[in-house]
Parts: structure tokens; sequence; C-alpha cells
């Protein structure tokens, strides 16, 4: 049983935390990195709060870890003009680098970050309470993806090199780069998901302007230096502060031609219509989400349940590909709902380096109140709580909660609670759930819960249609990153996966001429003397 006391049992005194999981100390940071360097801001500063409490003789109490600088439009717009200096409407050195060249940075980059997987990991537990081993994970995976897009690169240069011959017409045919990119990532996955867009976007040549999220910025203090020093001046730079501040003037000044955004559809068209031509600006976009699992009567209710707990509570539930609306046959639903919270009820609370720890304390403010508001909402119309514990509370804590029968009365039937609040609404035709994904505003993914070929066949046709993936027997989610990550209506634009992310941020270009001989014999000496980087039969090993 998890009441609120038993939870606020769980917060430690200071001295309980293993030494190679305290904080060092306050990062108080002022660097940002703009211009290739690493300039001291001495204006105002936000403080840091950890959603991890310790127990002190005041009681328990959330801890400040530290603090990051507040920008002005002043030193966004110094940002700006560093990177539109650098990429020089495609002259500039790093746009117009050979791509084996530019891949030898990002390789030097890597090389760099190597080193500070400790300091991220313990920044990453610390500031957004992820557990440690997910916060492993989540570094580990990113020097993964940054090895993998290298390897894309390649093959997709590897293709590139070598002359089409079409209707008289010689033609090379590469990718170029779009310009500055504003590069914005969530807070759940303040690495990974940031450096999605972010290593795809250099490596492609364009420059780039990185704006942390306001949850989980000081993890990226530690690689200021390796960005510094691993590329060219202007190429990569860094604003930090608040939104409403900093990201109008970059947009309104009309010279941001790619945004990459993760976050809410909300924040991504507010952001869009303030730029003056919006029409010339590429969108990469990982939007909202309300996924949902389909629980069919021949379901296996082991692994139905197995998958669900672990789609709908992995990172507390802070994931957009999390599962968020469970819909299950009634004929099986009391022993899912069974099962369920007994699985529920397996999960260890506790602070992120605790071994074997699932629930972990929530770093938004006010998010377990959030939570609560969730609950009493679908109680007021009818649901009940149907896992012991299920809604307690205590300071960041938030015990999960199974809420059945939910309807569409409810909040959570269209609302992403990007929490640990499970809905589970029962069904007798199979048109309800579907249905169900048609209406929504979102269409990332579905999961399907089934033993019989005919009916998921039949399931199949049509939901492809609604979401990016259909996932059979298992939980929502993004990997592996060479799949496509997508989503329909308001969940997301654009396509990443390792590849794809590389075609997002750039445009296919190519250089053509007619096939007379004074042409071949112009083109052979360019690609014979290394005299461009574009018009090039280099194979890169």
């Amino acid at each position: 049983m998890a009441s609120p006391d038993k939870l606020a049992a769980l917060f430690p005194e200071e001295s309980a935390v293993s030494p190679q999981f305290r904080m060092p100390g306050r990062i108080d940071q002022r660097e940002y990195l703009v211009d290739g360097e690493e300039r001291v801001w001495n204006g105002p500063t936000r403080e840091v709060l950890s959603p991890v409490c310790l127990t002190t003789p005041r009681g328990i109490e959330q801890q400040k870890i530290g603090s990051y600088p507040l920008l002005d439009e002043k030193e966004a717009l110094a940002a700006l003009a560093a990177a539109v200096r650098a990429y020089d409407n495609g002259r500039g050195r790093w746009p117009t680098m050979a791509v084996a060249d530019r891949i030898r940075h990002v390789e030097d980059f890597l090389f760099r970050i190597k080193d500070k997987r400790g300091d991220v990991v313990r920044l990453l537990m610390w500031e957004i309470g992820k557990s440690l081993k997910d916060s492993e994970k989540e570094f580990d995976r990113t020097i993964e993806y940054v090895r993998d897009t290298i390897d894309a690169l390649k093959d997709l240069d590897r293709a590139s090199s070598r002359f089409t011959i079409q209707q008289g017409i010689i033609g090379q045919i590469r990718r170029a780069p779009l310009g500055v990119v504003l590069c914005m990532g969530p807070f759940n996955y303040p690495l990974n998901e940031t450096f999605t867009t972010l290593i795809p976007a250099l490596i492609m040549g364009n420059t780039v302007i990185f704006k942390p999220p306001k949850l989980g910025v000081l993890l990226h203090r530690p690689l200021l230096e390796a960005f510094r020093d691993s590329f060219p001046r202007g190429v990569v730079n860094t604003v930090y502060g608040e939104g409403q501040t900093i990201v109008p003037p970059l947009m309104s000044s009309g010279q941001i031609n790619v945004l990459a955004f993760i976050g809410t559809a909300r924040v991504a068209n507010t952001i869009r219509k303030q730029h003056p031509k919006p029409h010339r600006m590429r969108c990469v976009l990982g939007l909202d989400a309300k996924n949902a699992a389909i629980v069919l009567p021949d379901a296996d209710l082991d692994l139905a349940v197995r998958e669900c707990v672990l789609g709908a509570l992995s990172f507390n539930g802070q994931r957009c590909t999390a599962l968020k609306m469970l819909f299950v046959h009634t004929s099986v639903a009391a022993d899912f709902l069974r099962r369920l919270s007994g699985a529920v009820a397996q999960l260890k609370p506790g602070m992120p380096w605790d071994d074997g720890v699932n629930i972990t304390p929530l770093p938004e403010p006010g998010k377990p109140a959030r939570m609560a508001e969730y609950v009493a909402d679908a109680q007021r119309e009818g649901a009940a709580v149907v896992n012991e514990s299920g809604g307690a509370a205590s300071h960041t804590f938030f015990y999960p909660a199974v809420l059945y029968p939910v309807n569409a009365r409810m909040r959570l039937w269209r609302e992403e609670q990007f929490g640990p609040v499970i809905p589970v609404a029962p069904f007798d035709d199979i048109a309800e759930p579907v249905r169900y994904v048609e209406e929504s505003d979102y269409g990332q993914q579905v999961s399907i819960f089934g033993t019989d070929p005919e009916h998921i066949a039949r399931l199949v046709d049509p939901l492809v249609n609604q979401v990016c993936r259909v996932n059979i027997n298992s939980q929502c989610q993004r990997g592996p990153d060479t799949f496509p990550f997508a989503g329909r209506k308001d969940s997301a634009e654009g396509t990443l996966s390792v590849s794809d992310a590389l075609r997002v941020f750039a445009i296919r270009t190519l250089v053509a001429a007619k096939a007379e001989e004074v042409n071949k014999k112009l083109i052979t000496h360019i690609v014979r003397n290394h005299t461009s980087n574009f018009l090039s039969t280099d194979f890169i090993f």
C-alpha cells in the first residue's frame, strides 16, 4: 500500500544518498555559447528546483540544485546573427564543407562527450527525476543515435556519388542544407530527443540555434565545451530563458529556415505564426499524442497487461508514445483490471537512483495536483480508482491511478494526461475504439492485443490510415531509431528516423549540363581535381 505518509517516507535525508549519486554542489550556470565562444551572462537567472525532495530538520524540502540564464532579446538576436554569418547564404565554411569533413567534426564531438556520461546521467536524475537505469539508457542511446546518423549519411552520400544521364542531360543529385535551424527539445528526453533533430541538422550543413527545454537545462552545461571545440564558429549557438522572450524575435526576423520543435501543437502553432513568411520555413514537429490500446476478447492477458503497464507508466507516463487510453472488451475487462492493478502494485516507487525503481518524483511544477484533477473529474462522471492507493500523492510523488469505466464525458477521454493516470474504457463493439481513433485529434500510434489473425488484419487496414504506427501485441514506442517516427493530424509534421531526419533537414539539389563534349570535359576536370565539394565521386568508407 502506498499511502501519502509512505510516499513521504521515501524522501531520504541527504546523508542517506550514496556519494556517487549526490549533486557535487549547486550548478549556477552563467555561460552560453554564441559565435564559437562561451559568453558570461550577468543578468537575471532562473532557479532550478529538483523533483527530488530531501528530509531535513525543517521537514521535506524540494532541492534547489542550480540556476540558468534568462537571456533577453538582444542576446537571442546575437545568437541568430552568429548562425546567419556562419551559414552566409550557403557560402559559409560549414555548408560548403565536404560531407566527409563534416562527419569528422561530428565524430570529434562524439568523442568529447563520451567522458561526460556520469555528469549527464546524474543531472537527468536530479533535474527531471528519471531513474538511473533510464538515464543511462538515454545517454547511451543518444551516443548510438549519433553513430547511426553518421553511418546513414555515409550510405546516403555513397548513393549520391555518381552521375546520372537522362535524355541527354548529365546530372548529379545530392542533398544541400536549408539554412539556420532553431532546435527546441522536450523535457522528458532532454538529451536524446533534442539530439535527434540537432545532430542531423548539423551534419547536413545547417547552422543551429539550440534552446534547451525549461526542465532539463543544466544537463547540457557539460556539453558546451564539446560544441565549442568541435564545430566552426557560429555553427552551434545556445540560447536560454523564457520562450516568450527569446523565440518571438528569432522568428519575426524571418531568418529561421527550419523549426525543429518537440512539444505541444498549441505552442508550435504560436511559434510558426510569428514567422513573417511561414511558407518559407520548414517545420519538423513532434507534438501531442493520445495513443490508444485495444484489448480484444481473445488477447493473451498476461502479455497485454505487461505491455500496457510498460506503455502507460514508463517514466511515469511522461512520453508522447505512452499508452494514454486503454479500450478493453467487456468480456475480459474484470480479469484485465485485476491483473493490471496487480501489476501496478508490483511497481516500486522511490528515488531515481534506487535499485529497481519504477515510479519516481514528477518534475513539472504542480503536476501531482493536475493528475489529481483528472482523477477527481473522472470520479464525478462515474469512474472509480480500481487499484489500491491509486492517486495517493506526497509533494512531487503521485502514485499511479487506474480509472474505470472511463467515458466521453471525462477530460481523460480527450486530453493527454502525460502522467501516471491510466484510463480504461470498456467496449462491446470493435467499432467503438476504432471510431475513437478516427475521431481523435491525434494520430501517432495505436496498440492492438489479440490472437486472431483475421481480426487483427481487419483492424490494421483502417488504422494505418489514421496513425503512423500500428503495434501488434506490444506497447507504443519510438524505437528502433531506424524505423520512421511520425504522426498524423495534430501529432507531428515530418518524419524522424536516422535516415529520414537527414532528408528532412536538407533539400534535393542537382547540378546538370547537356551531355556535350565541352561539358563532359569540364565536369571530368572538376571531379578529378577535387575542386568542388558538391560535384564529387568520392566514396566515403
